[in-house]
């Protein structure tokens, strides 16, 4: 059984309730002062807070979505980071099919009314990174009006650790955009949804890391040449966008300031504005102050001219802890920079913030994005 299965939280319930009324009506029996009545009463506590630990857990872990699964949550991820064999066809590496994912879309079993989510393996020539992604095409796509079209595209992110599935189970982006379609609020766009742990268990932060993963060259070449290649998508700046929550936040500004010839918008919802350096990152910048320094946005907004792209913050007066440097940002920003934000009074950094915050920002990038 999975992490994030069901039956796992059903018999974690099961077992903490059945603890509880098991010490209550032990614990007359172990009143006495001997060593083991004593042990007996410290056994059933300890057993009582670990299973109601265990059930809180993984209540927290289906709602956010923070680890997928066993060998996720232990630090045994077993799907494929940095690779070095690749299928290669006469315009560079392929696209693998892996499968399609039903939605909770109206008309969702008929592509033309509620669109396809297929689950592809996005391959990298330049990074040598493979890593797996959910791909939405709305229902335009497959219309025939729009038969010779292209369309435009964003890469939608996680935060750390995060899994893709939470983007359309959790966080409902293709049911978003397709309510905001039928009301005439945004273009048809292809969503690319993605982690941004391509190389697990290690948080690169979408960096180039020396002597490691190549993560931002996998999401700003390698990734928009696979979708390009296999999807009616151009692979010009003006027609894709990045989009992220909490670290996703940060890779979607970053990357979008740091490569305006890759991507034009960018929307950070709960962003950070420089990486951490901690346990789940290791050394990212191989001891290079200067690295650090341009991967530093702040800084970057103060000492690198400022890129033509479109760029949407959030924040939250009271709840998030970026808020201060969020204003700091904005208030940075130089021409030809386009910057918004959303700033809501309170909002913690969760799933049901993000929710209240995806709506507009998705709206805003569909405005700014270009087939």
């Amino acid at each position: 059984m999975g992490l994030t299965s069901k039956k796992v939280l059903l018999i974690a319930v099961l077992v903490a309730v059945a603890l509880f009324v098991l010490t209550i009506w032990l614990w007359p029996r172990l009143s006495k002062g001997n060593w083991r009545s004593v042990l007996g009463r410290i056994g059933l506590l300890l057993a009582t807070q670990i299973s109601l630990f265990a059930t809180v857990g993984l209540v927290a872990n289906n709602s956010f979505g923070f680890y997928a699964s066993w060998a996720d949550l232990l630090g045994q991820e077993q799907q494929p980071g940095v690779v070095t064999n690749y299928e290669t066809g006469p315009n560079g590496t392929k696209l693998q099919m892996l499968g399609a994912q039903r939605i909770s879309i109206p008309g969702g079993s008929r592509p033309t009314k509620g669109g396809r989510v297929e689950k592809v393996l996005v391959r990298g020539a330049e990074s040598k990174i493979s890593s797996p992604a959910y791909v939405y095409l709305p229902p335009q796509y497959f219309q025939k009006k729009y038969a010779k079209k292209k369309f435009p595209a964003s890469l939608v992110l996680t935060g750390y650790p995060g899994t893709a599935e939470a983007l359309y189970k959790k966080l409902a982006f293709p049911q978003t955009q397709h309510d905001l379609l039928k009301r005439h609020k945004m273009r048809p766009t292809i969503l690319v949804m993605m982690r941004p742990t391509v190389a697990p268990p290690r948080d690169t932060e979408c960096m180039d890391v020396p002597g490691g993963p190549q993560t931002e060259t996998f999401f700003t070449r390698d990734l928009r040449t696979n979708i390009a290649e296999h999807y009616r998508v151009s692979t010009q700046a003006r027609s894709w966008g990045v989009m992220g929550d909490s670290t996703g936040g940060y890779c979607a500004l970053k990357m979008t300031m740091r490569h305006p010839d890759a991507f034009s918008t960018a929307v950070a919802l709960s962003g950070a504005y420089r990486a951490p350096i901690d346990g789940t990152t290791g050394d990212l910048f191989g001891g290079n102050p200067q690295l650090e320094r341009e991967n530093n946005l702040l800084w970057r907004q103060r000492h690198r001219p400022a890129p033509p792209v479109n760029l949407l913050v959030t924040t939250s007066k009271q709840g998030e802890g970026n808020y201060p440097r969020t204003l700091k940002f904005i208030e940075q920003t130089k021409s030809p920079t386009r910057i918004s934000s959303i700033i809501l009074d309170s909002g913690g950094h969760n799933f049901n913030t993000w929710r209240r915050e995806i709506p507009a920002a998705l709206e805003w990038m569909g405005g700014h994005l270009r087939p």
